[in-house]
């Protein structure tokens, strides 16, 4: 006799909605870092983004946890006042899909001319800007800022060399 099962899948807070990965040189010029975003929720508007880099050894170099709504541009939007909140994340699902672009990758991380920003730790950015294949990642935090990491092969981690 067949009995069904009686457990019923639930989407909690744990549960991954949509995840987008990239490979992209950043500890190192001979491989390749594994770039991750994960969104992670009970709904797409009140998620969770994990913001993961693992290194080709699959050493975790930065992780960074936003809600969902950063990766919520509102130059997508038609109109942000009228916008649904299905427009919203349908936005939010394609900051995902962009948010790796190859445009937001440079190589020097830091330029030469670049003078050091005050809310930086200066050890890392010298370290960075003295190295001139250092490979830097933009990207917009919850608090909607700009920010650009790199890697300091001193520190042997991610760092943030520009908010």
């Amino acid at each position: 006799m067949y009995t069904p099962p009686t457990t019923t899948a639930r989407v909690t807070g744990r549960t991954v909605l949509n995840t987008v990965r990239a490979a992209h040189y950043f500890s190192n010029t001979k491989t390749k870092d594994n770039f991750i975003l994960q969104l992670q929720g009970p709904k797409i508007m009140n998620g969770q983004a994990r913001f993961i880099i693992l290194n080709s050894a699959g050493d975790t170099l930065r992780k960074e946890v936003m809600p969902a709504t950063a990766l919520l541009d509102e130059r997508q939007l038609d109109d942000p006042q009228a916008a649904t909140v299905r427009d919203k994340e349908i936005a939010i699902l394609r900051g995902m899909n962009s948010f790796f672009a190859d445009d937001r990758f440079v190589q020097p991380a830091v330029a030469k001319t670049a003078t050091q920003p005050g809310e930086v730790d200066a050890q890392a950015w010298t370290s960075v800007k003295a190295d001139t294949r250092a490979v830097g990642f933009d990207y917009v935090t919850a608090a909607g800022k700009e920010r650009r990491i790199a890697f300091d092969k001193k520190q042997q981690k991610a760092v943030v060399v520009a908010e």
